[in-house]
C-alpha cells in the first residue's frame, strides 16, 4: 500500500474509531467501573440536555425569521440585473409524476421566464429516459429560455455511478451551450435540485436578492429549507423522521459556522466551472460540493441561508416495514456524507494557506457532528441503564446511582417539552390539509409524536454506525437513490 493510499485509508478509519471506541469503552466500563461509567453517563446528560435546549432555541428563532421572511415579494425588491438562472435535475428512475410537478413549479414561479434555463439530466442506462425526455420537451421546451435534456453516459473511466457524475456531465453540457449563446458563466446562478424539488414562486427573486447583495456572491453556496409537500399522505413514521430533518436544517442555518450545503441548493455557476464541478466518484455530492469550493477559496467560502421553503417529496411505500427500510436506506446515505471528513482534511494537509486555527475548527466540526450522530441514541437507550444493571445494590445505593436515575428522569422531561415546542412548530409549517384528507387526520399527527422513541431506538445512531464502519472497513457504499412517487402502491 502506497503513501497516499495508507493515509487515506487511515483517515477513513478515525470517524468509525472513535465512534465504536466510545460505545464500547462505555460498555467495558459498565462492568468493571460502574461509578466511573456513571459519571460519564451523567456528564453526557448534562450535555444533552443544554445541547437539546440550545437547538430548540435556534428551531425558534429560524422558524419566526422563516415566517417573517416567507412572504416578501423578493423580485419587487430586488435590484434591476441581467442574473440568468440555471436549474439542473439530476434524474434516474424518478418518472414523469415526479418531475412534471417540479418543471411546473418553475414555469409557475414569478421569476422572468426569458432568465430561466432548465437542464433535465437523464441517465442513459435508464431504459425509460428518452421517451420522458420527448415527453416532457414537448410540455416544457417554449416555457424557459433554454430547455435541455441531457444524457449521462454509463461507464465513463474514473466515474461512480452517482448523481455528482450526472450532474457534472450535464452542467458541462449546458456551459457549452451557454457560451455558444454569449452568456457568461458570471451571469448565471446555478441550482442544483432533486428531481421531487418544487421551488417557492419567490424563491428565484429570493435568491437572486440573497446573491446581489453578498459581499462575496461567487464565495457563496445559497441553502433554501426543505419542507415536505406529501406530508399529510405519508404514514407517521416516515412522516415524523422527514419533519426532524426539515428542523434540523433549520437549525443550522442558525448557525452559519457550521453550515454546509444539503440537497437541493444554490450557487454560482462560474464558481462550479472553477472548482471543477462536482466530484464524480463520490455519494455525498451535495455536501462535498461545498467543501470542495471551501478548499479550492482557502478557507473563504460560506454558506448563505434563506429563509424560504423548498417543497420535496417524503420517501415512503405501501407497507410499514418497507417504509422503515426505505427511511433507513436514505438516512444512511445522508450519514455517508461521513467521506467527507478524509477529503477535506486530506485537503487541509496539502494547503499551507488556510489558516490552522480555521482547519482545527472545521475539521473538528465535520467530525463531532458524524460521531454525535452516531452514539447519542445509543449511550442514552442502551448504555445509560447499564450501571444501575451491572452496578449490583450496593451502586444503586450509592448517590450516583440515586442521582442517575434522577437525571435520566430529568432528561426525558427535557426531551417532553422539546417534543412539545417541536409539535407546535411542525403544525405551523405544514402545507394547508388537502381536500379529501379527514379533519381527523390533526389528532393523528399529534399523537403520533409519542412514536418518537421508537424512531430514535431505530433511526437515531444505526445509520451513522453503519457508514462509518463501511467507510472504516474499506467497503464503499454505492449510490442509493430513494424511490419516489406522488402516489405510492
Amino acid at each position: 500500500m502506497g503513501k497516499n493510499n495508507f493515509k487515506k485509508r487511515f483517515l477513513e478509519m478515525i470517524p468509525g474509531l472513535i465512534s465504536w471506541g466510545i460505545i464500547l469503552t462505555l460498555v467495558f466500563l459498565a462492568f468493571i467501573n460502574p461509578v466511573a461509567c456513571a459519571v460519564i453517563i451523567l456528564g453526557f446528560d448534562f450535555y444533552w440536555i443544554i445541547r437539546t435546549v440550545y437547538l430548540t432555541t435556534l428551531l425558534v428563532m429560524a422558524h419566526h425569521r422563516l415566517y417573517r421572511e416567507r412572504n416578501k415579494d423578493w423580485l419587487e425588491i430586488c435590484p434591476k440585473n441581467n442574473f440568468y438562472h440555471l436549474v439542473i435535475f439530476p434524474v434516474y428512475k424518478e418518472g414523469l409524476d415526479i418531475i412534471r410537478p417540479s418543471l411546473e413549479a418553475i414555469r409557475n414561479c414569478h421569476y422572468p421566464k426569458d432568465k430561466i434555463m432548465v437542464v433535465v439530466a437523464f441517465e442513459e442506462r435508464n431504459l425509460k429516459a428518452r421517451e420522458n425526455s420527448v415527453i416532457l420537451e414537448a410540455e416544457f421546451r417554449n416555457a424557459f429560455h433554454i430547455y435541455l435534456s441531457t444524457f449521462h453516459p454509463d461507464g465513463i473511466t474514473g466515474e461512480k455511478r452517482t448523481k455528482g457524475a450526472n450532474a457534472t456531465w450535464a452542467a458541462r453540457q449546458a456551459k457549452s451551450l451557454l457560451n455558444q449563446k454569449g452568456i457568461k458563466d458570471e451571469d448565471v446562478i446555478l441550482s442544483c435540485f432533486d428531481a421531487d424539488t418544487c421551488v417557492n414562486k419567490e424563491y428565484f427573486g429570493c435568491l437572486t436578492y440573497h446573491f446581489v447583495n453578498s459581499p462575496k456572491p461567487h464565495r457563496s453556496s445559497y441553502q433554501p429549507m426543505p419542507v415536505y409537500n406529501n406530508i399529510w399522505q405519508a404514514p407517521s413514521f416516515a412522516r415524523l423522521v422527514e419533519i426532524s430533518a426539515s428542523f434540523c436544517q433549520m437549525i443550522e442555518g442558525m448557525r452559519l459556522e457550521k453550515f454546509v450545503t444539503f440537497s437541493s441548493h444554490s450557487m454560482s455557476f462560474k464558481t462550479l466551472v472553477d472548482i471543477g464541478y462536482w466530484p464524480v466518484d463520490m455519494v455525498s455530492d451535495d455536501s462535498v460540493i461545498y467543501w470542495k469550493a471551501f478548499l479550492f477559496y482557502k478557507g473563504d467560502y460560506r454558506v448563505v441561508p434563506l429563509y424560504l421553503t423548498v417543497f420535496m417529496d417524503i420517501a415512503y411505500s405501501s407497507s410499514f416495514v418497507k417504509t422503515i427500510k426505505m427511511q433507513y436506506k436514505q438516512k444512511r446515505r445522508w450519514a455517508w456524507g461521513v467521506e467527507n471528513f478524509p477529503f477535506l482534511i486530506n485537503g487541509f494537509l496539502n494547503d499551507r494557506d488556510i489558516p490552522l486555527a480555521k482547519k482545527i475548527r472545521r475539521g473538528f466540526h465535520l467530525l463531532e457532528t458524524h460521531v454525535t450522530w452516531a452514539i447519542w441514541a445509543v449511550i442514552l437507550l442502551f448504555i445509560g441503564p447499564l450501571p444501575v444493571i451491572f452496578g449490583g445494590a450496593f451502586f444503586n445505593q450509592m448517590a450516583i446511582g440515586y442521582n442517575l436515575s434522577k437525571i435520566t428522569g430529568l432528561l426525558l422531561n427535557f426531551t417532553l417539552f422539546t417534543s412539545l415546542v417541536w409539535i407546535v412548530l411542525s403544525r405551523l409549517i405544514l402545507p394547508p390539509r388537502p381536500k379529501g384528507i379527514s379533519w381527523f387526520k390533526n389528532v393523528i399527527m399529534i399523537t403520533e409524536w409519542f412514536l418518537v422513541p421508537f424512531i430514535i431506538l431505530i433511526l437515531g445512531s444505526t445509520p451513522a454506525l453503519d457508514a462509518q464502519t463501511h467507510l472504516a472497513l474499506g467497503k464503499p457504499m454505492e449510490f442509493n437513490p430513494t424511490p419516489k412517487s406522488k402516489k405510492m402502491v
